[in-house]
């Protein structure tokens, strides 16, 4: 999947509109016969939605003679990941809180407030980044929509990564025994601890 906008941006080089969007499909179709023997219920849910809405698009790229249709996919992508974080802000608890919880369950309720808040801003960059990546798709060459999907936009989702890992290290404090923790406490020291009351 990370692959996928080389692979487009070869095999529109190299190939026909059609001819790659069969390509794009046979691949896809491999891939997923490769995923699915022995794979439980639970896991084909994780696994079928990639591979179908590839299939979808390339699909409709063939039919069309048009390679717009395969250009789309990191732009669906994007836009499931808007609808998963958004409406995860309607339920009790955000998508951001729901990993947080995986490593600290009691959670503080500052803390669930910052994850609401982080949640927003994911809302906002998958809003900004599959706008971005549509309008390549729609009106750009394929190299620099590739250039965007496939390298642009992850060195965007990893310095988002690293400056909220940073915001959050630096308001709470939170640190473990790692080697950035270490760094980081000396940037930003820990609260002092509260002195123990001495018995009357």
């Amino acid at each position: 999947m990370l692959a996928y906008p080389a692979l487009v941006y070869l095999g529109l080089r190299h190939l026909e509109g059609r001819a790659a969007s069969v390509a794009l499909a046979g691949l896809a179709l491999g891939l997923l016969a490769l995923r699915l023997p022995g794979a439980s219920k639970r896991a084909l849910l994780g696994l079928l939605p990639a591979p179908l809405s590839i299939l979808a698009l390339v699909a409709l790229g063939a039919l069309l003679d048009d390679p717009r249709w395969v250009l789309a996919w990191p732009a669906l992508v994007n836009l499931a990941l808007l609808l998963a974080f958004g409406l995860s802000l309607r339920s009790e608890r955000s998508m951001v809180e729901r990993f947080a919880r995986l490593q600290d369950p009691l959670l503080t309720p500052e803390k669930v407030r910052y994850c609401r808040s982080v949640t927003g801003a994911w809302c906002v960059f998958f809003s900004l980044n599959g706008g971005l990546a549509l309008a390549l798709a729609w009106a750009s060459s394929a190299a620099i929509w590739a250039l965007y999907t496939g390298v642009i936009s992850y060195a965007l989702m990893a310095g988002l990564f690293t400056l909220e890992y940073l915001l959050r290290k630096r308001r709470f404090r939170d640190y473990g025994s790692g080697l950035h923790d270490r760094i980081l406490s000396g940037l930003w020291p820990p609260p002092p601890a509260a002195p123990l009351e001495r018995p009357r």
